[in-house]
């Protein structure tokens, strides 16, 4: 079988992450194939924030653990080190797919580089936020994105889930 649609059959979302930090090369790998998903009319619309540092990846958390509405004691990133934000300009009317498709490519890489991941929600409702806005504007980030998601990664903790099966009459030929 074809390796990259291997990947994409042999990927699962990672609920258990040992809190060892994956490589610098590895996360830059990541990034790097979700920049280059596709997008609408080429207009590269996503960014990505890369968080690494502890306190700030534990703040985020803890407000996305708010926002879902989890008791306070909740990782909604299930101990993943490493928080890769995306992030789409919101002038793109295809930002919510060009973000997606970026998560989709960086769930793939981690996948594809030995490692776990899994997309986690909220981030919209995360950059809404006077915090989060300031954060961006801190790191050099102008004008307007709105969150599309976070793609939790780190290395797995435990076995790798079992594919759910498939559902029947997803597939329907014109011929």
């Amino acid at each position: 079988m074809n390796p990259v649609i291997r990947a994409m059959i042999e990927r699962r979302s990672i609920r258990s992450f040992k809190p060892d930090m994956p490589s610098r090369q590895d996360i830059t790998s990541i990034i790097e194939a979700g920049l280059y998903a596709p997008s609408g009319m080429n207009r590269q619309s996503s960014i990505v924030v890369a968080v690494t540092a502890k306190e700030l990846r534990d703040r985020i958390a803890a407000d996305n653990c708010r926002i879902g509405g989890w008791k306070e004691d909740f990782d909604p990133f299930y101990g993943a080190p490493v928080i890769l934000i995306v992030l789409a300009d919101t002038g793109c009317p295809n930002r919510v797919y060009d973000g997606s498709l970026t998560m989709g490519n960086m769930l793939l890489a981690a996948h594809a580089l030995g490692l776990g991941a899994i997309w986690i929600h909220r981030a919209k409702q995360e950059f809404e936020s006077e915090f989060y806005r300031k954060l961006l504007a801190d790191i050099g980030v102008s004008g307007e994105y709105e969150g599309i998601g976070h793609c939790a990664v780190g290395y797995i903790q435990g076995d790798v889930p079992k594919p759910a099966q498939r559902c029947d009459g997803r597939v329907y030929w014109i011929e």
